[in-house]
């Protein structure tokens, strides 16, 4: 099939990004500057180049961010006394700690010690409580979020669909489940999560009207475990050996994706599918947590 059948997640979050303008136009207007600030632990590499792109796109739409980048060696409680410093400053309205963290330090006592209001990731428990109560107030995810609003953009019915999501991790693939599952607009359907001990994925996969890969598997899903004209998301980021490449590897999927493209009736590139919208979705929570703390 021709790439008309391509969801293109740098458009719809361009479209993310001009409504997320407005709002901090009209938060500006008011003499509110949306700020967010980043925090690095460490000289991770891929790291360094997500912040990047989260620090120029925010400048883009007018959002204030700072970064501060922490040595490797920070300890646990330094960095919890920086979170509850910028939890206290009033004119910081989002926190994202970047991960992976350094192995000292727990990733979920960091993440359980932004505020909930601050918490522009969707990663603290009373957020992911929300988001399983089907408590709007809270802040999603950005990644599964943005997954959600390619479906709906794209006009992908959900309603009733049979959903397949691989991966039961508590970034992509649980909180994934849980959007698509409530009884809500736009949502309402029936999610099969497959896991390292599910029986027969493809089979599971074959039944699906919607495939959201996110296992961290490279090409795991071949075009034998594809429906016929199923929606296809693709949300891994895997690095394979490549001697052809110019540095000796390439990224892929988890979708085996020139083989799986001619079955699918939607599916997203990559990169170039879900990477842009888990950006989109971040500053839009930015922008909302900014409104949130000035009414």
């Amino acid at each position: 099939m021709a790439a008309g059948n391509l969801i293109d997640g740098r458009v719809i979050a361009e479209q993310i990004h001009a409504e997320t303008a407005q709002r901090v136009w009209a938060l500006k207007s008011r003499g509110i500057e949306p700020k967010q600030v980043f925090v690095r632990v460490g000289e991770d590499p891929a790291s360094k180049v997500y912040v990047g792109m989260k620090e120029k796109t925010s400048a883009r739409l007018g959002i204030a961010s700072e970064t501060r980048v922490l040595p490797e060696t920070t300890t646990e409680a330094d960095l919890l006394a920086i979170i509850g410093q910028l939890n206290a400053d009033r004119s910081v309205h989002g926190i994202l700690v970047q991960a992976p963290l350094p192995k000292h330090i727990s990733e979920s006592r960091v993440f359980a010690a932004v505020a909930p209001d601050k918490d522009v990731d969707g990663f603290h428990p009373i957020n992911v409580g929300k988001l399983m109560l089907g408590d709007e107030t809270g802040f999603r995810p950005c990644t599964p979020a943005g997954v959600h609003e390619l479906l709906i953009r794209s006009n992908v019915k959900i309603a009733g669909a049979g959903v397949v999501v691989l991966g039961r991790g508590n970034i992509v693939g649980k909180p994934m489940a849980a959007i698509l599952c409530q009884k809500s607009h736009h949502a309402d359907a029936t999610v099969t999560i497959c896991h390292s001990r599910t029986g027969d994925v493809a089979d599971h996969c074959r039944r699906a009207d919607i495939v959201i890969a996110a296992m961290g598997v490279p090409e795991f899903v071949k075009a034998d475990m594809v429906k016929p004209g199923a929606v296809v998301i693709d949300v891994g980021v895997n690095r394979i050996a490549d001697s052809s490449a110019k540095n000796g590897s390439r990224l892929v999927g988890d979708v085996d994706f020139t083989r799986v493209q001619p079955i699918a009736g939607l599916i997203t590139p990559n990169p170039g599918g879900v990477g842009p919208m888990t950006i989109a979705m971040l500053l839009a929570n930015t922008t909302r947590a900014a409104e949130l703390a000035t009414r």
